[in-house]
């Protein structure tokens, strides 16, 4: 199961920082949830797999979702964006 897609755009960027940001080998892309007053927000890092994640992997990429977040998380998509003065990873409902 893949609660969250990935766009090629964002794939792209994903690995570039994997291999260009000193991120230790073993981590891979944690994909979570923050809880707020009047919902959640998404968040995105780099981290090691942990006990209770999901995990799977897009185009070799690891993802690593703990598992009570994942009905925060199903259907949405990554998305990279750069408009003119603004860039930078979007959450985004459903694939396109």
């Amino acid at each position: 199961m893949q609660p969250v897609t990935i766009t090629e755009k964002a794939l792209v960027e994903i690995k570039n920082i994997l291999k260009n940001k000193n991120i230790p080998s073993g981590y891979g892309l944690r994909v979570g949830v923050k809880g707020g007053g009047c919902g959640v927000s998404f968040v995105l890092g780099f981290d090691k797999e942990k006990e209770g994640d999901l995990s799977y992997e897009v185009d070799g990429v690891p993802v690593y979702v703990q598992k009570r977040e994942t009905m925060f998380l199903v259907g949405k998509e990554i998305d990279w964006y750069e408009g003119e003065t603004e860039m930078g990873f979007v959450f985004n409902s459903g694939g396109s």
